[in-house]
Formats: C-alpha cells, structure tokens, sequence
C-alpha cells in the first residue's frame, strides 16, 4: 500500500478522534459488561478512535445497590477488567471505563485508564449524589484530596490512583485528557475545572444519569458551558439499555461538545450498542487558550493547578494515516449550517449595523446620511441597512442622500438595479456621472487612456474609485451629511479596495464587520423577513443574482464583464480562509486541509439553507492551494496598511473584525514568508 502523505491525517492537524460509548449494559453480569466494552473497542479501533469513554461503573453496573457491597461482585469487577486490557493490548484506542474498585477499606465509583493493555490510572468519583433516587453515600466514598503518591493494585497491575491525574501521550502532542464521573460535573466545581487548568484538553465524563423527563436538556447545557467556560472538549457518555428499571430508567445519551459548540450527539433509547465518534480540535483549544487571558489568570488564582497534577505517560504510536474527518466543518463559517440559527445570526447582525449607524448619526449630529449605490451588494446592503435606521429614528428615507455615480464600465443593468432601488427605498437619489472628471483626471496625468489607448492599468481604475468617494465627502460637507462606507470585511481582509480618497475610507463604515458571504444571506434574511416591500424584494432578488464586479474596466471583446471572484478567487474560499486565520490563528496547511473536507464534494453535508443549487460547487486542493497562497500574500504582506487606517464601524461576528482597534493588530510591513513556506512544507507535492 503506497504511503499516505501526512497532511491527509487528522494528527498531524492537531485533532483526536474520540469516542463516546453507549454498550448494552447488564445488572451485574460483568462478563457481559466486559464483553460488550472489547466489541465498541475493536469497532473504535477499526475506525480510527483514539480515546473512548464509556458510561459510569460500566463493567460493574451502576442500579445493583447493596450488591456493589459484595466481595463476589469486586472479584467480578477485577477479572472484567483483566478481560478488557488483556483483549485491548493490540488496539489503538485508550479506553476509559468505569469501575468499582475497593481500596484500603473503601469502595470508590473509578474511572479506569487502559492503552493497549497497560492501566494507566484511576480516578476517583468526587461528588456523590445522595439525594432524591440517588443513594451512592450508602456504597462508596468520595475521592476528594486523595492525590500523589496514592496508587492502586487491581487485576495484577499497579498505577496511580486519585483525582490529581492527567493522562497525555508522548508522540501526540495535543492529546492529553482528564476524567471525571456523573455528578462531578453537575457541582459548582467540577474536577474538570481543575483539569483543565492543569493542561487537560479533552474531559471525559463517565455517567450512568437515569433520565426524566427534561434531563437531556439539562446535561446537553452543562456539557456545552462545561467545553466553553474551561476552553476544552467535552466527551460525555450515559448508561443507556441492559441497566435495571425497577425503579429507574435510562436513555443512553452520547455527546461530544468543543468550545461551547456540538460536535456530534447520539440518538437515545437505542436498543443496539452505540459508538459517537468526532474529531476534535485539540490543537484549536490550545490557541484558544493562549488568546483568552481570563484562563491564565484562572489557572494562577488557583495556583496553578498542573503544580498539582501528575501527568500520567502512555505512547500512543499514531500512524498519521488518511482516517477521514469526522468533524462538521462548515463551508460558510461566518454563516450558521440550521435555518434557525441563520435567523437569529442574520436578525443580530442585521440589528448591530442599524444600530451601530444609528448612534453614529446621532452623535455626529448630522442632518443626512451620504452614500454611493452602485447596484452590487455592498452598497446595496448598506442602504438598506441605513433606511432602517432612519425608520427606527422616525427620521424621513429622504435624508438619505443616495448617488450613482456611473464610470467607464459601469452597466445599463447594475445602474438600472441602483435606481430602482433608490427609488423602491423612498431616499433622495441623485446621478453624478464621474466619466468627464474621470477623463479630464487622467488626460491632467499624461495617462494613455485620455489620448484613446485601451490603457486599463489600476490608475485608471482607482482614478473611478477614488472620485466617487471624493464626490461623497465633498456632497457631505456641502449639505451636513455623514458618508457611509459599504465596503466589507472581505475586502479589507484581501485589500480590495481603494485607499485613502476612495472605498477604503467613510464616516462611518457600516459593512466592515460583515464578510461578502454573510451580506448575501442578510439580504436574503431581509426578503424573507419582510423588512420591505414586495417591490424592494423583488430588486434585492435582482442585485443578489448580479455577478460580483467593481465595473471598472470595460468589457472585453467577448462581451465578459470585469469579475472581482476571477481576480482575486472565490469570496467563499476566502471567507473561510479569513475565518481559521484571523479567529484560530489556524497554519495554512491545516486550513488547506479542513477547506478540502469542507469542499471538495459539494453533494454531501449541509448547506445553509439560503445557497442557490447552481452556487453549490466543489474545489479541490490545487485550487484550494492556489487561493490560500494568494490569499496569504493579500492578507500578511500587501493590506495591512489599508486595515491600520480603516475608519470606524461595528464588530458583527464572533469570527473577528480587522480594525485595528479590536481584533486584529499587525504590522503594515510585515511579510507573508512565513505563512507560505508552511503552505509549501504541509502540502504534498
């Protein structure tokens, strides 16, 4: 078999695939138990798991009561677990699974670490529930403070025992986890907190967690604050059919939460085991951590937990094979996947412009609004966003002042969408055609154009550029208005835009939040919303299926117009780009390679709902190469500059913004070096 390149492998990009297993379970049979945990670990281990985290007490059996007591029932407990490491000695996944153990005249609900054969650790159950159903005081005894140098002898193996263990491999960097029981993590203070400060990047929860009516719920909430308030993963796994019902019941619920966000969830009340597998992004917590102060300062008001920890070794001999991705990478990730969070993200975005121009308005005591409307989807987006907040001020649409500004390429069609527009909105539309200043610029210049040369150099076109925002800001002056910016956030990332007297600069920069992906689907919100009239619907309709161009060239011969998306690449690959720079600080390898997953079969996965089935294509990864490489040398070496002097405007997504004033900071000679000799390195070849 011919050697898979590395950068098809989930390790070499920083995930581990983990598993969550819900096994049919027994009343105390714990050769069943055990027979059950090696058949999930021979199916983890055929599909690439590296960590599996089965249910509470899931080789003992969690609802026996009193039977927990019985020597007959640890001596059991012990040869399941010799059972499980000696079947699981040649497999590649670290299986956690629960136990109940005696020690030094106590009972302990554990949770038992084995990698191929060897148990690593156990750690004690911290909280036990004895409320309500819940009587585990009764039988077992709280593993609080118990920590180094505590061991434990079971199944002829020795290996640390307390709640002070990490478990992190040797030859995979980010793969290091912490294990917790049931309750432990419905306390104020969950161990994993602890752990996670320590340097845990994965928490597991083994929990048996009978269910009423309502429960899933709850434990879904705490899995997701649990993942997002101590920057991990969070692998969560319940007891599901086999346990006994005489006075319980239980579901089997299986998740996988990273950073606040659902990775992969299991249907419940299944009567067949379940294996949950997802990929996390272990190397993406990492950075998170480093860019989020607040957990360093945690760590440090605890005293540095990882003093405490002992980091319990094991190798983990990957084999940086192609196992696929089981991960959901979006394609838009500035733009939800589910029709319901895509209203409510489109209703938040949309609100924070208006109200972001609204207070802008306000403060500057400006008596109207001053925009270009071109007919693309920039400007269009604009204003309607400014005709919004004037509706929300009780100020007349007609103060905003509304021009067209045609130049040597602008189209019957784009010119004829700015007008309708204008016209739909109520604003106070005007035409100022720049082409006689334009040509009187250039002829002032020597240019070759104003002697009739077909000269169609970036003069010519920032000439254009240029004049139209110098008419805005002098009509601003002249009839105490306020210029608002239209362009977008993809634009400043790329530098596609004029600086200084031209598109670059505003008043106030109304789209610099809003990538050119996510402008598409608030329009699109608009219309299905019914933020306007059927006749300005009918018109965004029109403008969104307009070609994206800046119409400052003429067309050519052929008739092909100036395509924006031809120079500079896809707005979706760049938006995705921008999205794993900016927000993750992610190496241009690994977006090249989550940006194949994400693309490379445009017939699988969701697309968000708002996506035209003629939109819905495929790159692959010579392609996707080939703008990643533009896109680095656009963003780090030839934009910066435009970014430091960008005017103000409202962040809108958690994915960032490039003001210099908030997230993003860089120098404005910086160079692209290092981020293209990384894409050059990762990439096969």
């Amino acid at each position: 078999m011919a050697k898979v390149h590395p950068f098809h492998s989930i390790h070499t990009h920083g995930l581990i695939r983990v598993g969550a297993c819900t096994p049919c379970a027994s009343v105390g049979d714990t050769i069943a138990n055990a027979e059950a945990t090696i058949a999930l670990a021979k199916d983890g281990h055929k599909q690439g798991a590296d960590l599996l985290v089965f249910p509470e007490l899931s080789l003992t059996s969690y609802a026996i009561d009193d039977l927990h007591l019985q020597t007959a029932q640890h001596h059991a407990t012990e040869a399941a677990l010799a059972a499980v490491a000696a079947a699981t000695a040649k497999l590649r996944p670290v299986l956690v699974v629960g136990a109940a153990l005696p020690r030094n005249g106590r009972l302990y609900n554990c949770a038992v670490v084995i990698a191929r054969g060897r148990i690593l650790g156990v750690v004690p159950k911290v909280f036990l529930p004895n409320y309500r159903e819940y009587y585990e005081k009764r039988w077992f005894a709280s593993g609080a403070g118990i920590t180094a140098p505590c061991h434990i002898t079971v199944a002829g193996q020795t290996a640390p025992f307390g709640t002070d263990l990490l478990f992190a491999a040797t030859d995979l960097e980010h793969f290091v986890f912490h294990a917790e029981i049931c309750e432990d993590f419905w306390a104020p203070t969950p161990p994993s907190t602890m752990g996670a400060l320590a340097g845990a990047l994965i928490c597991c929860n083994l929990s048996a967690s009978n269910i009423v009516v309502g429960k899933a719920r709850e434990r879904a909430l705490l899995c997701a604050a649990q993942s997002a308030r101590a920057v991990c993963a969070y692998v969560f796994s319940a007891a599901g059919p086999g346990e006994s019902t005489t006075d319980l019941a239980w579901d089997g619920q299986a998740m996988v939460h990273e950073l606040g966000e659902t990775l992969a969830e299991s249907s419940r009340f299944g009567r067949a085991p379940c294996l949950l597998l997802a990929d996390v992004d272990a190397e993406r917590i990492e950075q998170e951590r480093m860019r989020v102060g607040t957990f360093n300062d945690a760590a440090r008001l605890a005293d540095d937990p990882e003093k405490r920890f002992r980091r319990v070794s094991f190798e983990h001999k990957p084999d940086f094979g192609d196992i696929g991705l089981l991960r959901d990478t979006r394609r838009f990730p500035f733009v939800p996947n589910t029709p319901e969070k895509l209203d409510a993200d489109c209703y938040e975005a949309f609100n924070i412009q208006v109200e972001g121009l609204l207070k802008r308005f306000q403060a500057a005591h400006a008596e109207r609004l001053v925009i270009g409307v071109s007919g693309g989807l920039d400007s269009t987006h604009a204003l309607i966003v400014a005709a919004k907040a004037m509706d929300r001020l009780g100020v007349p649409r007609d103060r905003i002042l509304a021009f067209t500004m045609p130049g040597f390429a602008t189209s019957d069609h784009t010119k004829g969408n700015a007008w309708a527009l204008m016209r739909a909105l109520g604003v106070d539309g005007d035409e100022i055609d720049i082409r006689p200043a334009a040509h009187q610029m250039l002829a002032d210049m020597g240019h070759p154009f104003a002697d009739g040369a077909p000269t169609y150099d970036v003069t010519f076109e920032n000439v254009q550029a240029g004049l139209r925002t110098d008419y805005l800001f002098r009509l601003a002056n002249q009839r105490g208005g306020l210029v608002v910016g239209t362009g977008d956030l993809s634009e400043l990332a790329l530098g596609w835009c004029t600086y200084g007297v031209g598109d670059q600069m505003s008043h106030y920069a109304v789209n610099a939040g809003v990538p050119k992906t996510l402008i598409q689907f608030l329009i699109r919100w608009c219309i299905r919303d019914r933020q306007y009239d059927s006749e300005t619907d009918q018109i965004l309709e029109a403008i969104l299926a307009t070609e994206i161009s800046p119409e400052l060239v003429p067309a050519g011969a052929d008739g092909a117009i100036q395509s924006t998306e031809a120079r500079i690449g896809p707005y979706a690959l760049n938006d995705f780009f921008l999205h794993y720079v900016v927000r993750h600080g992610m190496a241009p390898s690994k977006i090249a390679f989550l940006a194949l997953h994400a693309w490379r079969d445009a017939s699988t996965g969701r697309w968000p709902r708002d996506v035209p089935l003629s939109a819905r294509v495929a790159y692959d990864l010579p392609t996707i190469a080939l703008w990643l490489e533009k896109f680095l040398v656009r963003f780090f070496a030839t934009s910066q500059f435009k970014r430091s002097a960008i005017p103000n405007g409202p962040k809108v997504s958690s994915g960032g913004a490039l003001s210099p004033r908030g997230d993003w900071r860089a120098p404005s000679d910086g160079t692209a070096r290092v981020w293209l000799e990384e894409l050059a390195r990762g990439l096969p070849q």
